[in-house]
């Protein structure tokens, strides 16, 4: 190590207190973390690209500083989403700061991973005061039954107002309004469970009418007097 004259000229002072960094919250206990082995946790992080037309959502699960689990939730790009395909083969078995400094094609998945390390390394994880931590497979317990992502899709015009297009239930296929014209509830179909009958060998019309579900005051004894198809009408 090179040392500029200066400082080889200078006087040397002894060291005082050194306690060591702060304890962080790590799956119900506090840790003194000095090196990536000494981080686990389970947390997210969002990201977004640099033009902003797509965004991200990375859930990881670390134990003992590698990466166990990974999942990887995209919107609004089509590139992005094989970009997060590549990303769940590529961060499972690396350490958390080999995978701070992996490219993971897009932006917005780099910038998810960014804005994750920042919290598991400052303890702000979401298993930080579970004690052991997740389990592996916490990350498809996030997606629930049919697993898949839950997305909200909405459009709406001042001409015309709102249209629900797709919400946590499923895809919406008719919105209910009331005397007023205004949204009293909705018809949807749960794609992730009609997929999961259609593999079991039951039809695609029958399994698609097993999983039509109604939220709100959707039927006419509840108040609505007129359904419309929000993708037509």
């Amino acid at each position: 190590m090179q040392y500029s004259k200066e400082v080889e000229d200078m006087i040397c002072v002894a060291k005082g207190p050194n306690h060591g960094p702060a304890p962080i919250p790590e799956e119900g206990k506090w840790v003194q973390a000095k090196e990536i082995k000494d981080i686990s946790g389970y947390t997210h992080g969002v990201g977004w690209c640099a033009p902003q037309q797509g965004t991200c959502k990375l859930s990881l699960n670390v134990k003992d500083g590698v990466i166990q689990e990974a999942l990887v939730e995209t919107i609004g790009c089509s590139g992005m989403t094989h970009s997060a395909a590549m990303a769940s083969e590529i961060l499972p078995g690396k350490t958390i700061l080999e995978a701070l400094n992996t490219d993971l094609v897009c932006d917005a998945i780099n910038t998810a991973m960014r804005e994750l390390f920042l919290q598991i390394a400052y303890g702000r994880t979401q298993s930080a005061f579970s004690d052991d931590g997740l389990r592996i497979g916490a990350g498809l317990e996030d997606l629930g039954k049919g697993l898949r992502s839950m997305v909200g899709t909405m459009y709406g015009t001042a001409a015309k107002g709102t249209r629900y297009l797709e919400m946590t239930e499923g895809y919406v296929l008719q919105m209910a309004l009331d005397k007023d014209d205004q949204v009293c509830g909705y018809k949807f179909l749960s794609l992730g469970k009609m997929m999961d009958d259609i593999k079991k060998g039951v039809s695609p019309n029958e399994a698609y009418e097993k999983n039509i579900g109604t939220y709100g005051r959707f039927a006419a004894e509840d108040g609505a007097v007129k359904w419309i198809d929000p993708r037509k009408e």
